[in-house]
């Protein structure tokens, strides 16, 4: 909401595309946007929308297509006064293209559409308005949004401002308490919204498991029939390749015999719909980390620890065992989870391995111009025998350990709590900054 409320006041504004999986809130947040900073809002949703589909089939007359927008969507369309929104873009490819020809004839309209990279990406013989758009991606609620729709915005704030001493010791149980809860619950919106009233865990898993079927049925829609199959192994494939003890990603894990170029454009499929994310293997621990990565080697990880739960089966009862939790299929809960903390905040992860697999980091990031890896601890033990090797042989100036411990600044390697990890950015900015 905040993005969106710069985007509102920019002097050279675009148009903006709000990219997203499924149900991570973008009708919503567009909705409610354009309801509290706009007098009016023209929205347009393109699902099933024959009169739209013939609207932008013809040529690109801004002044004739905003009047048909105005009667579609029973508003008046004023510049600055209005907030016109294309919901599920994707629906309507030339919908997408017109986004060009709103911010070379009238700018001075406010315009967000929302939809899938999915359906974005793969039309073919359309043209993407390059360069005339913004664009950001809505992720899942994160842990400390997770904590805000528990009732817990104090704390929430305290964790933004990294203030660790003033929680610990006092809410470290807690704070574990709630992320052994946002482990199973995760930060689909829906779904947060449910447990939020009715602490239900079992409808929780109903929920989740509603949500997956749509994916399903979002992929027999939009994949070409020769990768859907291929994609659903993929995709079903995904809690036991994070299962195993190297999580790399095996294709013949998938089927056997299977090879990279039989896997490789239904991966790009689930990356572009958003509810897988690629983590690359890195040949080099310095930045820019993205002219190191592999095309071959790499994990996966879905959009939301929660739905990886629902994927894997898991017995939501496990929320009751003592931090059993942490330590399911080998920590790949709680790796996962670190993964899309980092991603929720800005951050790209890698990894990096060793030649012989002898060491191994968990993920790699970069800030203020800097590599700096992070080491993922399911449990209270805190050795960290490959973080320490490669943090000697590479000179790497800071190194990050996350686990169950309390938060220790030991020189070469700070320890945040798992529950803390959403402030990595503030803790980095302290020892990384170059003032």
């Amino acid at each position: 909401m905040d993005e969106l409320v710069v985007w509102k006041t920019q002097r050279n504004r675009k148009p903006l595309i709000i990219y997203g999986a499924r149900q991570t809130g973008k009708s919503w947040l567009m909705e409610a946007f354009g309801a509290a900073n706009y007098e009016h809002v023209a929205s347009i949703d393109f699902t099933d929308n024959e009169r739209m589909r013939h609207l932008f089939s013809g040529d690109f007359d801004i002044s004739r297509i905003i009047s048909q927008l105005s009667i579609e969507s029973n508003a008046p369309i004023i510049p600055g006064k209005t907030l016109i929104i294309f919901d599920e873009i994707q629906e309507v490819p030339r919908a997408l293209t017109s986004l060009k020809y709103f911010y070379e004839k009238v700018p001075e309209h406010h315009i967000i559409a929302a939809g899938s990279l999915l359906g974005v990406a793969h039309h073919e013989g359309i043209s993407f308005p390059v360069g005339k758009v913004d664009s950001f991606t809505l992720h899942p609620l994160s842990f400390y949004e997770f904590l805000r729709a528990m009732g817990k915005t104090s704390m929430a704030d305290a964790l933004v401002q990294a203030g660790f001493e003033e929680l610990e010791p006092l809410f470290s149980d807690e704070l574990t308490k709630y992320l052994k809860e946002y482990f199973c619950v995760g930060g689909m919106p829906e779904v947060v919204a449910d447990y939020a009233v009715h602490r239900d865990l079992s409808e929780v898993r109903r929920l989740q498991n509603n949500i997956l079927r749509d994916y399903d049925r979002d992929f027999s829609k939009h994949m070409p029939a020769r990768i859907l199959e291929r994609a659903r192994l993929v995709w079903a494939s995904i809690p036991s390749q994070l299962s195993r003890e190297n999580k790399k990603f095996i294709y013949g894990a998938v089927r056997q015999g299977a090879r990279g170029k039989d896997l490789e454009e239904a991966i790009q499929w689930l990356v572009d719909y958003g509810v897988v994310h690629k983590v690359s293997l890195v040949s080099a621990t310095r930045a820019p980390l993205k002219s190191y990565a592999s095309f071959s080697e790499f994990k996966l990880y879905t959009l939301d620890v929660g739905l990886l739960g629902s994927l894997a089966g898991l017995d939501v009862s496990v929320i009751l065992q003592n931090s059993a939790l942490f330590t399911e299929f080998k920590g790949s809960l709680t790796e996962q989870y670190v993964e899309q903390e980092l991603k929720a905040h800005g951050f790209e992860p890698h990894y990096w391995s060793s030649p012989s697999s002898a060491n191994e980091l968990d993920f790699l990031i970069e800030c203020n111009g800097k590599a700096v890896p992070v080491e993922v601890k399911a449990k209270e033990n805190l050795k960290s025998k490959s973080l320490k090797a490669a943090h000697d042989k590479f000179s790497l100036p800071i190194s990050v350990r996350t686990s169950l411990s309390g938060f220790r600044d030991e020189g070469w390697l700070v320890n945040i709590p798992l529950w803390a990890i959403g402030s990595i950015h503030t803790v980095l900015n302290r020892r990384t900054s170059p003032n």
